[in-house]
C-alpha cells in the first residue's frame, strides 16, 4: 500500500517539476526563438538594404570620390548673377 502512495507522490512531484520548471523554460525558449526568427527575417529582407545600417555594421565600403575642382557651386551661381546684373545695368 505504501508503494502505491509513494508512486503517486513521485508523479505529483514530476507534475510540479513540469509545471514550475519545464513549462516556463519552454515558453521562454519559444519566445526567444520567435524573436530571433523575426530579427533574422527583418535583417535579410529589409535591414541589409538600409544604407545607415550598412554603414554602421561596415557591410558596404563607400567608394572615395575625388572632389571636383569647381566645388563652390553656390559661389559661382551668385558670382554669375552679380556679373549678369552688372552687365545688364550698363
Amino acid at each position: 500500500m505504501e508503494s502505491s502512495s509513494y508512486e503517486l507522490n513521485v508523479v505529483s512531484s514530476w507534475e510540479y517539476l513540469t509545471l514550475f520548471l519545464f513549462r516556463p523554460l519552454l515558453a521562454i525558449v519559444f519566445v526567444l526563438s520567435l524573436l530571433l526568427l523575426g530579427w533574422f527575417l527583418a535583417w535579410k529582407l529589409v535591414l541589409v538594404h538600409v544604407p545607415l545600417v550598412q554603414e554602421i555594421f561596415g557591410l558596404r565600403k563607400k567608394p572615395v570620390k575625388p572632389k571636383p575642382e569647381n566645388r563652390r557651386r553656390l559661389t559661382q551661381f551668385y558670382n554669375n548673377m552679380d556679373s549678369q546684373s552688372s552687365s545688364s545695368q550698363w
